[in-house]
């Protein structure tokens, strides 16, 4: 899985994050395994601990445009999010930062669609000073030169909508186990 990050010139998303603001917001461009030739434009936004996400499906090549700098396209849009991160390309000046890759496999329980995912080998495909190389053409390329970042371990992520089932919940009760608040982003930033 391969994800582009968008940040300020100050680097709000990431300062907001190592700071553990209470409410925080951070963009990102994603190819999905199996996705074909569409990319997905997400906003995450935590508040209070809660997480929220919201997703949009842009073209290959609208996709190469907004990573060059060219995004000019979006103001047509009729999607909200589309319309909001073409708002804050212009008036907070997000541009990409950091290229992110990892390997994740996903579990699904369709009883109150619990989403377990397991993250590993996370990599950076940006440079030490945050400036990722090259989005336009290495976003899309599979072999695209990456470093792994931070500690290496695996990171559990549950998601769900409605309720996580008895047995989920004593599943994810293992025993030397802690619960934490982990951003790939911020990892290939800070470690990459």
């Amino acid at each position: 899985m391969r994800s582009v990050y968008f940040d300020s010139p100050r680097d709000q998303a990431l300062r907001d994050k190592v700071n553990g603001a209470n409410r925080r917001e951070k963009f990102r461009a994603r190819r999905y395994p199996g996705g074909g030739e569409c990319v997905a434009i997400e906003k995450k936004v935590k508040e209070n601990g809660l997480c929220g996400k919201q997703s949009a499906r842009i073209t290959r090549e609208q996709a190469a445009l907004l990573l060059d700098g060219h995004h000019g396209w979006m103001r047509e849009s009729a999607n909200d999010l589309l319309l909001e991160l073409y708002s804050k390309l212009n008036t907070s000046l997000l541009r990409p930062k950091a290229i992110v890759d990892y390997i994740r496999e996903p579990f699904v329980c369709e009883p109150g669609n619990v989403r377990v995912t397991l993250d590993r080998d996370i990599r950076s495909g940006g440079a030490s000073d945050g400036r990722a190389f090259g989005f336009s053409d290495d976003f899309f390329n599979d072999a695209l030169p990456t470093v792994r970042v931070g500690d290496q371990i695996a990171l559990l992520e549950v998601k769900y909508d409605e309720f996580i089932p008895d047995y989920v919940v004593k599943l994810l009760q293992l025993g030397g186990r802690s619960a934490s608040s982990v951003s790939k982003y911020a990892q290939a930033r800070v470690f990459g």
